[in-house]
């Protein structure tokens, strides 16, 4: 994720999450820490180049690291993308991130009802280890607390999942964690 990504993403986090959707703020907040020999962040953006030669965001998906620990920050996918995998490929690729950083633990909250998502984590490994009760404002949702150890024993090679979903035409690109 760049800059210029922020707009476009911002429109779909509205989207997908109306009353706790992120600030523009908080992604440029993000995206400064992402850059150079001290980032602490990766973002990705995932692009459907198939509209005609435009490009369109269709997903994106962020992590924090922090000693050997790493924090899923967001993770979403256009609601006309779910169920072709994108979201694997997309947590795939913070997987791939949070080895990057040396984190021995990744850790996330999920929205108690969305059990669709918990599914898909539960699939990469990760468990269930408590709550955050009214996590989610201004709806006062709770939040499950997830935590996968060792990242690095659970990532596929990319180029497997492409295939394995079928979605040759999404580009995931991402923010440089070293320079």
């Amino acid at each position: 994720m760049r800059w210029w990504d922020i707009e476009p993403v911002l429109e779909l986090e509205k989207n997908l999450f109306p009353e706790d959707a992120w600030s523009r703020g908080m992604f440029w907040s993000d995206l400064a820490h992402a850059r150079g020999p001290q980032a602490t962040r990766r973002y990705f953006v995932a692009e459907d180049e198939s509209t005609g030669g435009s490009r369109r965001i269709i997903g994106y998906g962020g992590l924090a690291a922090a000693g050997d620990v790493a924090d899923v920050q967001t993770i979403a996918v256009a609601r006309e993308h779910w169920g072709t995998g994108l979201g694997a490929v997309l947590l795939t690729e913070l997987l791939r991130a949070a080895t990057a950083f040396e984190c021995a633990e990744v850790m996330l909250e999920c929205r108690v009802d969305n059990v669709r998502a918990q599914k898909l984590y539960e699939r990469f490994g990760f468990e269930p280890i408590g709550f955050r009760r009214g996590y989610y404002q201004p709806g006062n949702v709770d939040a499950l607390v997830m935590r996968l150890r060792d990242p690095s024993a659970v990532v596929p090679a990319r180029e497997n999942d492409i295939q394995e979903i079928g979605v040759q035409e999404i580009d995931v690109q991402g923010t440089e964690s070293n320079g």
